[in-house]
C-alpha cells in the first residue's frame, strides 16, 4: 500500500473495533463511501489535535461513539443518561463551547456541519503505522550540504525575520522585520506547527499536521527548502540539538500519528531511529494513542525534554549515543502539551491542559521540580517570562476554559532573587481576562507590556482583539486592541481570530495574526509597543489563514 499524502484523503484507513461501543455503532447513522472520506479529511483537518486519532480526548472531550451517540436503551453513563446525537452534535459545533472549542459556523458549511455530527457517531478509523522504512521512502535530499552556500548570499537581517504559518495554504511566508516585506513563501506541507532554528540561525526548520518536516536555508540569495522528510500522518514537534558540541547534529521530530518520535541527521533529515511512546499512564492505565507534544533542546545537558500527552510522561533523551539511547522517564500529569523554559533556562513549564496543571522539569537534576494547580486547561505556547514587581521571577500561562491569565512564581539560582524562594512553584497572582479562550502570552525584558490573545473565544468581539497589560501595576484592567478593526479590513461574516502576539528582535514591536477564513483576506497587523498604535497591516492576497509567527532571534534564544 502506498503512503503518503494527508490522513484524510490519500491514507488507506481501517476501521477499529471497540467492543466498549458496539452496541450503539450498530446503530450509527449511514455515511456513503464519499461522505466517510469527507469526514475523514475534515476530522484530521480540524478536530484531531484536540481530540485525538482515535477520539479519546485530552484538550478536547471523549468523542467516542458511546458518548456521541444517544443510547438506544437509556443506558446510565457518567453525568447521567447521554443525550446527544445528530440534532445536540450540530449545535456544538455550529456554536462552540465556553470550556475552548470555537464555534464552527463561519468555517463549516451547514452540510458539512451536519456531516461531522452523524460521523463522530460512527467508530473511528485509523491510519496505518509509519516505519523507519516508511520515512526513509519518503526522505528528499534536495540540496547536499556540499553543494549549499558557505555564506550568507542576501542583505536581510536573518536574525529579525518572522516565519509565518499560512495554516490552510500549506505555506510558510518568510518576512522581513526590518522592511515588514514578504520575503519568500514556500510549500511546507499542511497547517505548519511551529518553525524552529538552527543554533547558527541559517536554517528555519518546520513541522506540519501532516507530518511533513522541512529544512528551509536562508543563506541563499531567497530562501531554498534544502531538504524534506514525513515522520508520520500527523505531527507536532521538531527540535536539533542544540548542547556545546552537537549544535544541529540531530533533529527529533514528534508525531500525533503514530504514537513516536523520531531522530534524524539535522542538515540533511536522513532518518536515523524510531522510539515507540506507548504504554502506561501516570495512573497505571494502558493507552494506544500517547501522542508526542512539544519537544525542547536543553542548553545543561545533551538532552531533548519529550512531553508525551496522553501518558503524563516527561521523557528526557539523552542524545550523546544514539545507538545506545538512554531515557530518564519522569511521571508528572496527564494531557501534556505546550510550554515553554524559565528565565534561567534551567525549568522546562509545560501545561497539563486537561489535568489543569503545569509541569515544571528541572533539567539540571533530571527531576520533576513541581506540579503547578492552575485554572481550566492552560495553553501556554512557550509562555511568558518576566520580573514581577512584588513575586520575582514569573512565568505565565493564558488558560482556554477560563478567563484568567496565571503567574506562577520560578526558582532561580541568583541570589539577588531569594527573598522569593518561599513563593516558589505557586500561583501569586490571576490577571483577569474578559473572557476565556487564550491560546498565547508574551512579552519581552525591553517592553514595560505583556500581551493575551482570545482567539477561541466565541464572542467575535474577543476572539478579533488582544489585551495588553501592564507589567508595573498588574492590577490595572488591560488594554484592548480591537486587532480586526484596526486592520482595515472589511467586516466579513467569518470571525477574524487575533492570534499569537510576537516581538520583533528589538523588542519594540508586536506582531499579530489576524486570522480569517479561508475565502476572507487575513492579515498580519503590526503594533509599536510603546504608543500600542499600528505601524503596519500586511495584507497580500498571499497571505491565507495565518496562525504562528516565529521571530528568528527570540526563537533560537527563547526571548517571551
Amino acid at each position: 500500500m502506498q503512503k503518503k499524502g494527508l490522513f484524510g484523503s490519500a491514507l488507506a484507513l481501517a476501521i477499529l473495533p471497540l467492543a466498549m461501543s458496539s452496541a450503539w455503532a450498530a446503530d450509527a447513522p449511514k455515511l456513503t463511501a464519499e461522505e466517510m472520506e469527507k469526514g475523514k479529511l475534515i476530522y484530521f483537518e480540524r478536530c484531531a489535535g484536540c481530540h485525538g486519532v482515535l477520539r479519546k480526548g485530552a484538550t478536547g472531550k471523549n468523542l467516542e461513539p458511546h458518548w456521541t451517540k444517544t443510547a438506544p436503551d437509556g443506558t446510565k453513563l457518567e453525568g447521567g443518561t447521554l443525550k446527544l446525537g445528530t440534532e445536540r452534535l450540530e449545535k456544538i459545533i455550529s456554536y462552540g463551547t465556553e470550556g475552548g472549542m470555537v464555534n464552527y459556523d463561519d468555517i463549516l458549511t451547514k452540510e458539512e456541519i451536519n456531516l461531522m455530527a452523524r460521523y463522530i457517531q460512527n467508530e473511528p478509523p485509523i491510519p496505518p503505522e509509519f516505519s523507519l522504512k516508511d520515512m526513509k521512502d519518503s526522505w528528499k535530499l534536495l540540496v547536499p550540504v556540499k553543494d549549499r552556500p558557505t555564506k550568507q548570499m542576501n542583505k536581510v537581517n536573518l536574525k529579525n525575520v518572522f516565519a509565518i504559518t499560512l495554516r490552510d495554504a500549506g505555506k510558510l511566508a518568510l518576512v522581513d522585520g526590518d522592511t515588514h516585506k514578504i520575503w519568500k513563501i514556500l510549500d511546507t506541507g499542511y497547517a505548519v506547527h511551529i518553525s524552529r532554528l538552527s543554533a547558527s540561525g541559517r536554517y528555519v526548520y518546520t513541522v506540519g499536521r501532516d507530518g511533513l518536516t522541512t529544512i528551509i536555508d536562508m543563506y541563499y540569495e531567497e530562501p531554498t527548502t534544502v531538504a524534506t522528510v514525513r515522520l508520520g500522518s500527523d505531527a507536532r514537534s521538531v527540535d536539533t540539538s542544540k548542547f556545546k558540541g552537537y549544535e544541529d547534529k540531530y533533529l527529533i521530530g514528534g508525531t500525533y500519528w503514530p504514537p513516536q518520535y523520531s531522530i534524524m541527521d539535522g542538515e540533511t533529515l536522513e532518518p536515523m531511529k524510531i522510539v515507540s511512546t506507548r504504554g502506561n499512564t501516570v495512573d497505571g492505565d494502558y493507552h494506544p494513542e500517547p501522542r508526542v507534544a512539544s519537544i525542547v533542546a536543553s542548553l545543561t545537558k545533551p538532552e531533548w525534554v519529550v512531553n508525551v500527552k496522553e501518558t503524563g510522561m516527561i521523557l528526557l533523551v539523552d542524545y550523546s549515543d544514539i545507538s545506545n539511547l538512554k531515557t530518564t522517564t519522569i511521571e508528572s500529569a496527564k494531557f501534556l502539551h505546550d510550554g515553554g523554559w524559565d528565565a534561567s533556562g534551567r525549568y522546562f513549564m509545560v501545561a497539563a491542559n486537561a489535568s489543569n496543571k503545569v509541569a515544571a522539569v528541572d533539567t539540571k537534576t533530571g527531576k520533576l521540580a513541581a506540579l503547578v494547580d492552575t485554572a481550566k486547561i492552560p495553553h501556554p505556547g512557550r509562555g511568558a517570562n518576566f520580573v514581577h514587581p512584588e513575586f520575582g521571577p514569573v512565568w505565565s500561562t493564558g488558560h482556554l476554559g477560563d478567563a484568567v491569565v496565571s503567574l506562577i512564581s520560578t526558582a532561580s539560582d541568583d541570589p539577588k532573587f531569594a527573598k522569593y524562594k518561599a513563593n516558589n512553584w505557586k500561583v501569586v497572582q490571576e490577571l483577569k481576562m474578559p473572557g476565556a479562550g487564550n491560546l498565547f502570552v508574551k512579552t519581552h525584558p525591553k517592553s514595560k507590556n505583556f500581551w493575551a490573545d482570545a482567539p477561541m473565544n466565541p464572542e467575535r468581539e474577543l476572539a478579533e482583539a488582544v489585551f495588553v497589560f501592564d507589567k508595573a501595576d498588574l492590577k490595572k484592567e488591560p488594554i484592548r486592541l480591537d486587532v480586526a478593526k484596526d486592520s482595515g479590513l472589511p467586516e466579513s461574516k467569518a470571525i477574524r481570530r487575533a492570534v499569537q502576539p510576537e516581538y520583533n528582535e528589538a523588542g519594540d514591536e508586536v506582531w499579530i495574526s489576524l486570522w480569517g477564513g479561508k475565502t476572507d483576506q487575513s492579515a498580519i497587523v503590526i503594533y509599536d509597543d510603546k504608543t500600542l498604535k499600528v505601524k503596519k497591516v500586511i495584507t497580500d492576497p498571499a497571505i491565507v489563514t495565518p496562525t504562528g509567527k516565529f521571530n528568528v532571534y527570540n526563537t533560537m534564544h527563547d526571548v517571551y
